[in-house]
């Protein structure tokens, strides 16, 4: 009897190690990850539900009327204008990547995604994140050149180098983001399929890793510095300059420089905001937070920016306002 218990053993604790062994050699091919922020909301799962809907119509409605207004109004045919339709369009493509998915899961029981839409979700956030940072950051220099050189400012900002600088917006987040998940993250070996998160996050799935994230980890310290920091040195230049102008300008100068200004300060501060405790709370433990504290800040930085800069442009912007106004009401005062 001890005889077949001692083999019988030997097969559970062979079969175990087999076991263990071909998990870590298929532990690539996850075909699903488990979304684990998501909680049992109860019947308010239709309140929420109906609150995204609202939140996303309102943002494909608001960003799409303020392309359309630009485009078709050759008076806003100008720089600055150009760079705002990119941002508008950025918006779009963000809110797309996320609402929907976001829709289904909160009426959903089972919280899962699949591995390939997961790293499809990724890479659309992360190229967001990166070309709004971007937008911003050229808008910031463009203001620099109106303000501090109006006279040259059509020498300096030409069609060409417009053209340049919003293709430099969608192609380096473009080329940042694929390096970083179809090269970088799709590739390792992953122990585990649960995100704490209510969507899928590059930093997240690393985390799950049982094999070497050296290389993630040197790319992402890498693109931090030589793009997040010259991109906020960018920024810095430019509006240390505008206030100098601002300064010791005419107030007819600093009044132009506030109308035009206070939206983009206004939006890069909310991003920037947003994008700040995205990142502590990923790196950090925010466990004592409560889950719904951190389900908000976790979609700050991706649902309220393409909420708030139609509203900030198209308000606070005097010719979009006014050719929003006769766009909408004929032209009547």
């Amino acid at each position: 009897m001890k005889c077949y218990m001692m083999k019988l053993c030997c097969k559970m604790l062979k079969y175990l190690i087999f076991r263990d062994r071909r998990i870590m050699i298929n532990s690539t091919q996850v075909s699903y990850f488990i979304l684990s922020a998501y909680f049992d909301t109860g019947d308010f799962k239709y309140f929420y539900f109906l609150l995204i809907l609202s939140l996303y119509v309102f943002i494909v409605c608001a960003n799409v009327l303020l392309i359309v207004v630009i485009c078709v109004n050759r008076s806003l045919h100008e720089p600055m204008y150009l760079f705002l339709v990119s941002l508008f369009v950025n918006e779009l493509y963000g809110s797309t990547g996320l609402f929907p998915f976001l829709l289904v899961q909160i009426l959903s029981d089972i919280h899962t995604v699949s591995a390939p839409f997961c790293f499809l979700q990724i890479f659309c956030v992360y190229t967001y994140g990166i070309s709004e940072f971007w937008t911003l950051a050229i808008m910031s220099y463009d203001r620099y050149l109106a303000i501090c050189f109006p006279l040259q400012y059509h020498t300096h900002m030409t069609s060409k180098k417009v053209a340049v600088l919003i293709t430099l917006t969608w192609l380096n987040p473009i080329l940042v983001t694929t390096l970083l998940v179809f090269v970088l993250t799709v590739p390792l070996e992953l122990c585990g399929n649960i995100i704490n998160k209510v969507y899928c996050d590059n930093y997240n799935v690393v985390k799950l890793a049982c094999s070497d994230t050296t290389a993630n980890n040197i790319f992402g310290l890498v693109n931090i510095f030589t793009v997040i920091f010259g991109l906020i040195i960018l920024i810095l230049f430019s509006y240390m300059r505008i206030l100098k102008v601002c300064f010791s300008g005419s107030r007819q100068t600093r009044q132009k420089a506030l109308s035009t200004c206070t939206p983009h300060l206004l939006s890069l501060l909310n991003f920037s905001f947003g994008a700040f405790f995205e990142l502590i709370q990923s790196r950090f433990n925010m466990n004592y937070l409560p889950n719904m504290l951190r389900i908000f800040l976790s979609l700050y930085w991706l649902t309220c920016q393409p909420l708030i800069n139609p509203l900030l442009y198209g308000l606070k912007m005097s010719k979009i306002r006014i050719v929003c106004r006769d766009l909408l009401f004929g032209g009547k005062r």
